[in-house]
């Protein structure tokens, strides 16, 4: 491994979030963002293709910083929800992969295992819970990354 592959993977972190983002406004999540995602903002970001969170920071991430962006998704792009599918295509040119795990059934399992997938990869999670409810993706997924011994950051959304 060189110096730069190490340097790579110093600067990967994975972003997990709520789907249900309407509490606040649009202003509160960029600020959010910027506070919270900006200082990353040279790492390569793992993000799924769902609506809510992951949505917004990708929109985010692309229009405000030089990061690299992958875009993971449990089925393909087409089977994501119309936000998803709109905020991908908008940022197409700053995605530097999509990745299409293909399950067969876009159930929890496959949404758990995309979450696994990004961490796996990644050297930290964010996540932005919105609710302690320790049974949502977004909990399961920081669980997850502590239970590998990764650092999270946890902003409550």
């Amino acid at each position: 491994m060189t110096t730069y592959d190490t340097e790579w993977i110093m600067r990967t972190v994975a972003i997990t979030g709520t789907r249900s983002t309407g509490h606040r406004s649009l202003d509160e999540y960029a600020d959010l963002f910027a506070d919270y995602l900006g200082p990353f903002a040279d790492s390569h970001f793992y993000i799924g293709g769902a609506k809510g969170i992951d949505s917004m920071s990708l929109l985010w991430l692309a229009g405000n910083t030089p990061a690299q962006i992958t875009v993971v998704v449990p089925g393909t792009v087409d089977q994501q929800p119309a936000e998803a599918r709109q905020a991908i295509a908008r940022t197409r040119d700053r995605i530097t992969e999509i990745v299409e795990l293909k399950a067969p059934e876009l159930r929890s399992p496959a949404y758990h295992a995309r979450n696994r997938w990004m961490v796996d990869r990644s050297r930290m999670v964010i996540g932005f819970p919105h609710s302690s409810e320790p049974s949502s993706g977004t909990w399961q997924t920081l669980t997850y990354a502590s239970d590998l011994g990764k650092p999270r950051l946890i902003v409550p959304v």
